[in-house]
Protein backbone atom coordinates (compact mmCIF):
# COMPACT_ATOMS: atom_id res chain seq x y z
CA UNK A 1 0.00 0.00 0.00
CA UNK A 2 1.15 3.56 -0.69
CA UNK A 3 1.20 5.36 2.67
CA UNK A 4 1.85 9.05 3.35
CA UNK A 5 3.30 9.47 6.86
CA UNK A 6 3.13 12.88 8.52
CA UNK A 7 5.69 13.31 11.29
CA UNK A 8 7.57 10.27 10.00
CA UNK A 9 10.89 11.44 11.44
CA UNK A 10 9.52 11.58 14.99
CA UNK A 11 9.86 8.97 17.71
CA UNK A 12 6.81 6.85 16.85
CA UNK A 13 6.81 7.81 13.17
CA UNK A 14 10.37 6.61 12.54
CA UNK A 15 9.74 3.25 14.21
CA UNK A 16 6.54 2.87 12.20
CA UNK A 17 8.45 3.62 9.00
CA UNK A 18 10.80 0.70 9.68
CA UNK A 19 7.82 -1.62 10.14
CA UNK A 20 6.00 -0.27 7.05
CA UNK A 21 8.99 -0.72 4.78
CA UNK A 22 9.72 -4.12 6.28
CA UNK A 23 6.23 -5.24 5.26
CA UNK A 24 6.72 -4.05 1.68
CA UNK A 25 4.64 -0.85 1.80
CA UNK A 26 5.66 2.28 -0.11
CA UNK A 27 5.93 5.45 1.94
CA UNK A 28 6.34 9.19 1.67
CA UNK A 29 7.33 11.16 4.77
CA UNK A 30 6.13 14.72 5.38
CA UNK A 31 7.83 16.37 8.35
CA UNK A 32 8.76 19.91 9.36
CA UNK A 33 11.68 18.63 11.51
CA UNK A 34 10.68 21.19 14.14
CA UNK A 35 10.80 18.51 16.84
CA UNK A 36 12.69 15.73 15.05
CA UNK A 37 15.90 15.07 13.16
CA UNK A 38 16.43 14.13 9.50
CA UNK A 39 19.06 11.75 10.86
CA UNK A 40 16.24 9.55 12.16
CA UNK A 41 15.21 8.97 8.54
CA UNK A 42 18.80 8.00 7.68
CA UNK A 43 18.56 5.39 10.43
CA UNK A 44 15.23 4.18 9.00
CA UNK A 45 16.90 3.64 5.62
CA UNK A 46 19.81 1.88 7.30
CA UNK A 47 17.61 -0.50 9.31
CA UNK A 48 15.03 -1.23 6.63
CA UNK A 49 17.24 -1.13 3.54
CA UNK A 50 14.23 0.58 2.01
CA UNK A 51 13.79 3.58 -0.26
CA UNK A 52 11.42 6.48 0.38
CA UNK A 53 11.29 10.21 -0.16
CA UNK A 54 10.82 12.90 2.48
CA UNK A 55 9.18 16.30 2.00
CA UNK A 56 9.97 19.07 4.48
CA UNK A 57 6.69 20.84 5.20
CA UNK A 58 4.60 22.14 8.07
CA UNK A 59 1.34 20.26 8.59
CA UNK A 60 -0.51 23.60 8.34
CA UNK A 61 0.91 24.32 4.86
CA UNK A 62 -2.06 23.03 2.87
CA UNK A 63 -0.60 23.94 -0.51
CA UNK A 64 2.64 22.06 0.15
CA UNK A 65 0.78 19.06 1.56
CA UNK A 66 -1.57 19.00 -1.41
CA UNK A 67 1.34 19.13 -3.84
CA UNK A 68 3.01 16.19 -2.10
CA UNK A 69 -0.20 14.16 -1.88
CA UNK A 70 -1.20 14.75 -5.49
CA UNK A 71 2.24 13.64 -6.64
CA UNK A 72 2.43 10.55 -4.41
CA UNK A 73 -1.27 9.54 -4.61
CA UNK A 74 -1.41 7.74 -1.23
CA UNK A 75 -3.88 4.94 -0.58
CA UNK A 76 -3.75 5.76 3.15
CA UNK A 77 -2.30 8.36 5.50
CA UNK A 78 -0.78 7.82 8.94
CA UNK A 79 -0.95 11.12 10.79
CA UNK A 80 1.64 11.56 13.55
CA UNK A 81 2.52 15.24 13.09
CA UNK A 82 1.58 17.33 16.10
CA UNK A 83 2.58 18.84 19.41
CA UNK A 84 2.46 16.34 22.25
CA UNK A 85 3.44 17.68 25.69
CA UNK A 86 0.73 17.88 28.35
CA UNK A 87 2.60 20.49 30.38
CA UNK A 88 3.60 22.61 27.43
CA UNK A 89 0.04 22.57 26.08
CA UNK A 90 -1.10 24.61 29.08
CA UNK A 91 1.48 27.30 28.28
CA UNK A 92 1.09 27.22 24.47
CA UNK A 93 -2.65 26.76 24.14
CA UNK A 94 -3.12 28.54 20.80
CA UNK A 95 -0.15 26.72 19.24
CA UNK A 96 -1.56 23.34 20.27
CA UNK A 97 -4.97 24.03 18.73
CA UNK A 98 -3.33 25.47 15.64
CA UNK A 99 -1.02 22.52 14.99
CA UNK A 100 -3.10 19.62 16.28
CA UNK A 101 -6.54 20.70 15.07
CA UNK A 102 -6.00 23.20 12.26
CA UNK A 103 -3.12 21.03 11.04
CA UNK A 104 -5.49 18.08 10.76
CA UNK A 105 -7.94 20.23 8.79
CA UNK A 106 -5.08 21.13 6.44
CA UNK A 107 -4.17 17.46 5.99
CA UNK A 108 -7.76 16.47 5.23
CA UNK A 109 -7.95 19.16 2.53
CA UNK A 110 -4.82 17.71 0.93
CA UNK A 111 -6.23 14.18 1.19
CA UNK A 112 -9.49 15.25 -0.43
CA UNK A 113 -7.59 16.92 -3.26
CA UNK A 114 -5.59 13.76 -3.94
CA UNK A 115 -8.54 11.38 -3.61
CA UNK A 116 -7.33 9.62 -0.45
CA UNK A 117 -10.08 8.61 1.98
CA UNK A 118 -8.23 6.54 4.57
CA UNK A 119 -6.39 7.85 7.64
CA UNK A 120 -4.86 6.39 10.79
CA UNK A 121 -4.70 9.07 13.47
CA UNK A 122 -2.18 9.28 16.28
CA UNK A 123 -4.52 9.96 19.19
CA UNK A 124 -4.01 9.59 22.93
CA UNK A 125 -5.51 8.05 26.04
CA UNK A 126 -5.60 11.59 27.46
CA UNK A 127 -8.94 11.98 25.66
CA UNK A 128 -10.53 9.93 28.48
CA UNK A 129 -9.53 12.21 31.37
CA UNK A 130 -10.32 11.09 34.90
CA UNK A 131 -11.36 7.43 34.87
CA UNK A 132 -14.96 6.62 35.69
CA UNK A 133 -13.82 2.99 35.65
CA UNK A 134 -10.66 1.03 34.81
CA UNK A 135 -9.39 -0.26 32.57
CA UNK A 136 -10.44 2.27 29.95
CA UNK A 137 -12.34 0.76 27.05
CA UNK A 138 -13.33 2.62 23.89
CA UNK A 139 -16.85 3.21 25.24
CA UNK A 140 -15.54 5.18 28.23
CA UNK A 141 -16.84 8.78 28.11
CA UNK A 142 -14.35 11.34 26.84
CA UNK A 143 -13.42 14.08 29.29
CA UNK A 144 -9.89 15.40 28.68
CA UNK A 145 -8.55 17.53 31.52
CA UNK A 146 -5.69 19.28 29.73
CA UNK A 147 -5.24 21.24 26.51
CA UNK A 148 -3.30 18.47 24.77
CA UNK A 149 -6.09 15.98 25.42
CA UNK A 150 -8.69 18.51 24.28
CA UNK A 151 -6.91 18.97 20.95
CA UNK A 152 -6.76 15.20 20.41
CA UNK A 153 -10.44 14.80 21.24
CA UNK A 154 -11.34 17.66 18.89
CA UNK A 155 -9.28 16.14 16.07
CA UNK A 156 -11.02 12.80 16.67
CA UNK A 157 -14.40 14.53 16.35
CA UNK A 158 -13.28 16.22 13.14
CA UNK A 159 -12.08 12.93 11.64
CA UNK A 160 -15.26 11.14 12.68
CA UNK A 161 -17.42 13.78 10.97
CA UNK A 162 -15.19 13.80 7.88
CA UNK A 163 -15.36 10.01 7.57
CA UNK A 164 -19.15 10.04 7.88
CA UNK A 165 -19.61 12.76 5.25
CA UNK A 166 -18.79 10.60 2.24
CA UNK A 167 -19.09 6.92 1.41
CA UNK A 168 -15.80 5.02 1.27
CA UNK A 169 -13.94 7.12 3.84
CA UNK A 170 -12.37 5.53 6.91
CA UNK A 171 -10.60 6.89 9.99
CA UNK A 172 -8.85 4.73 12.59
CA UNK A 173 -8.32 6.61 15.87
CA UNK A 174 -5.47 4.91 17.72
CA UNK A 175 -5.50 6.02 21.35
CA UNK A 176 -1.96 5.46 22.61
CA UNK A 177 -1.21 4.93 26.23
CA UNK A 178 2.47 5.54 27.15
CA UNK A 179 4.98 4.72 24.39
CA UNK A 180 8.47 3.90 25.65
CA UNK A 181 11.56 1.94 24.64
CA UNK A 182 13.61 1.99 21.45
CA UNK A 183 14.45 -0.07 18.40
CA UNK A 184 16.18 -3.36 19.21
CA UNK A 185 19.25 -2.27 17.24
CA UNK A 186 19.91 0.67 19.57
CA UNK A 187 20.08 2.88 16.47
CA UNK A 188 16.71 4.63 16.91
CA UNK A 189 14.92 5.98 19.93
CA UNK A 190 13.27 8.98 21.53
CA UNK A 191 15.25 12.22 21.30
CA UNK A 192 13.16 15.02 22.85
CA UNK A 193 14.23 18.63 22.52
CA UNK A 194 14.92 20.46 25.75
CA UNK A 195 14.04 18.99 29.14
CA UNK A 196 11.87 15.87 28.74
CA UNK A 197 8.50 16.00 30.48
CA UNK A 198 7.87 12.25 30.22
CA UNK A 199 9.27 9.75 32.69
CA UNK A 200 11.34 7.43 30.51
CA UNK A 201 13.38 9.86 28.40
CA UNK A 202 14.11 11.92 31.51
CA UNK A 203 15.18 8.77 33.38
CA UNK A 204 17.41 7.74 30.48
CA UNK A 205 19.08 11.14 30.50
CA UNK A 206 19.72 10.84 34.24
CA UNK A 207 21.39 7.47 33.61
CA UNK A 208 23.47 9.01 30.80
CA UNK A 209 24.62 11.88 33.06
CA UNK A 210 22.68 14.60 31.25
CA UNK A 211 20.34 15.24 34.22
CA UNK A 212 21.13 15.28 37.92
CA UNK A 213 18.14 13.34 39.23
CA UNK A 214 14.76 11.99 38.20
CA UNK A 215 11.83 14.20 39.18
CA UNK A 216 8.89 12.19 40.47
CA UNK A 217 5.78 14.35 40.24
CA UNK A 218 3.81 13.31 43.31
CA UNK A 219 4.11 10.34 45.67
CA UNK A 220 0.76 10.85 47.40
CA UNK A 221 -1.59 9.33 44.81
CA UNK A 222 -4.06 6.62 45.91
CA UNK A 223 -1.85 3.88 44.44
CA UNK A 224 0.14 1.11 46.20
CA UNK A 225 3.40 3.08 46.31
CA UNK A 226 1.92 6.58 46.00
CA UNK A 227 3.25 7.23 42.49
CA UNK A 228 1.25 7.42 39.29
CA UNK A 229 0.46 4.22 37.40
CA UNK A 230 0.54 4.13 33.62
CA UNK A 231 0.07 1.58 30.87
CA UNK A 232 3.44 1.62 29.10
CA UNK A 233 3.76 0.16 25.61
CA UNK A 234 6.95 -0.60 23.71
CA UNK A 235 7.32 1.70 20.70
CA UNK A 236 7.89 -1.26 18.37
CA UNK A 237 4.59 -2.82 19.46
CA UNK A 238 2.92 0.52 18.84
CA UNK A 239 4.51 0.83 15.40
CA UNK A 240 3.30 -2.65 14.48
CA UNK A 241 -0.23 -1.70 15.50
CA UNK A 242 -0.26 0.95 12.76
CA UNK A 243 0.84 -1.54 10.11
CA UNK A 244 -1.73 -4.08 11.31
CA UNK A 245 -4.41 -1.38 11.24
CA UNK A 246 -3.97 -0.83 7.48
CA UNK A 247 -5.78 -4.12 6.81
CA UNK A 248 -8.83 -2.83 8.73
CA UNK A 249 -9.58 -0.43 5.88
CA UNK A 250 -10.76 -3.36 3.76
CA UNK A 251 -14.03 -3.46 5.73
CA UNK A 252 -14.12 -0.09 7.51
CA UNK A 253 -16.76 2.56 6.88
CA UNK A 254 -16.63 5.63 9.07
CA UNK A 255 -14.43 6.08 12.13
CA UNK A 256 -13.38 3.59 14.81
CA UNK A 257 -11.33 4.19 17.98
CA UNK A 258 -8.84 1.62 19.31
CA UNK A 259 -6.86 1.56 22.55
CA UNK A 260 -3.21 0.69 21.99
CA UNK A 261 -1.49 -0.42 25.19
CA UNK A 262 -0.69 -3.55 27.16
CA UNK A 263 -3.46 -3.55 29.77
CA UNK A 264 -0.81 -3.67 32.54
CA UNK A 265 -0.23 -0.81 34.98
CA UNK A 266 3.30 0.08 36.10
CA UNK A 267 4.05 2.75 38.70
CA UNK A 268 6.78 5.37 38.43
CA UNK A 269 8.75 3.72 41.23
CA UNK A 270 8.38 0.28 39.63
CA UNK A 271 9.75 1.64 36.36
CA UNK A 272 12.59 3.36 38.22
CA UNK A 273 13.47 0.03 39.85
CA UNK A 274 13.50 -1.73 36.48
CA UNK A 275 15.76 0.96 35.04
CA UNK A 276 18.11 0.69 38.01
CA UNK A 277 18.46 -3.02 37.26
CA UNK A 278 19.11 -2.35 33.59
CA UNK A 279 21.93 0.14 34.25
CA UNK A 280 23.31 -1.72 37.27
CA UNK A 281 23.07 1.10 39.80
CA UNK A 282 20.52 3.15 41.74
CA UNK A 283 19.70 6.40 40.01
CA UNK A 284 19.03 9.55 42.07
CA UNK A 285 15.49 10.89 42.28
CA UNK A 286 13.59 13.77 43.86
CA UNK A 287 9.96 14.00 44.91
CA UNK A 288 8.09 17.06 43.60
CA UNK A 289 4.44 18.13 43.93
CA UNK A 290 1.89 16.72 41.51
CA UNK A 291 1.66 18.35 38.09
CA UNK A 292 -1.63 19.92 36.99
CA UNK A 293 -3.48 17.65 34.58
CA UNK A 294 -1.95 14.37 35.81
CA UNK A 295 -4.19 11.56 37.05
CA UNK A 296 -3.44 8.70 39.43
CA UNK A 297 -3.85 5.73 37.13
CA UNK A 298 -4.39 4.81 33.50
CA UNK A 299 -4.77 1.30 32.09
CA UNK A 300 -6.16 0.15 28.77
CA UNK A 301 -8.59 -2.52 27.75
CA UNK A 302 -7.03 -3.46 24.41
CA UNK A 303 -9.32 -6.37 23.58
CA UNK A 304 -10.95 -4.50 20.68
CA UNK A 305 -7.58 -3.92 18.98
CA UNK A 306 -6.53 -7.51 19.71
CA UNK A 307 -9.71 -8.79 18.10
CA UNK A 308 -10.33 -6.40 15.19
CA UNK A 309 -6.78 -5.42 14.22
CA UNK A 310 -5.30 -8.87 14.86
CA UNK A 311 -2.63 -7.21 16.99
CA UNK A 312 -1.33 -7.44 20.53
CA UNK A 313 1.63 -6.10 22.47
CA UNK A 314 4.52 -8.54 22.86
CA UNK A 315 7.22 -6.64 24.80
CA UNK A 316 7.36 -6.47 28.60
CA UNK A 317 8.76 -3.92 31.04
CA UNK A 318 12.29 -5.32 30.90
CA UNK A 319 12.28 -5.10 27.10
CA UNK A 320 11.20 -1.49 27.39
CA UNK A 321 13.93 -0.38 29.77
CA UNK A 322 16.71 -2.48 28.24
CA UNK A 323 16.04 -1.21 24.72
CA UNK A 324 15.82 2.37 25.95
CA UNK A 325 19.11 2.07 27.80
CA UNK A 326 20.79 0.46 24.76
CA UNK A 327 19.69 3.47 22.67
CA UNK A 328 20.59 6.13 25.24
CA UNK A 329 23.96 4.64 26.20
CA UNK A 330 24.99 4.34 22.53
CA UNK A 331 23.57 7.78 21.68
CA UNK A 332 23.89 9.86 24.87
CA UNK A 333 22.97 13.03 22.99
CA UNK A 334 20.40 11.42 20.71
CA UNK A 335 20.65 12.20 17.03
CA UNK A 336 22.96 15.11 17.83
CA UNK A 337 25.86 12.68 18.04
CA UNK A 338 27.90 11.77 14.97
CA UNK A 339 27.32 8.35 13.46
Amino acid sequence: MRVLVTGGAGYIGSHTMVELLGQGHEALVVDSFSNSSPKALDRVRELSNGYFEAVEADIRDTARLTEAAERFRPEAVIHFAGLKSVGESVRRTVDYYDVNVAGTVSLLRAMDASGCGRIIFSSSATVYGEPQYLPFDESHPLGPINVYGQTKAMAERLLTDWAAAEKGRGALLLRYFNPVGAHASGRMGEDPLGVPENLMPFLAQVAAGRRDALRIWGDDYPTPDGTGIRDYIHVTDLARAHVAALARFETLEGAEPYNIGTGQGISVKEMLGAFNRAVGRDLPFEIHPRRPGDIAEMRADCSKANRELNWQAEHDMDDMVQSLWAWQSANPHGYGEPG
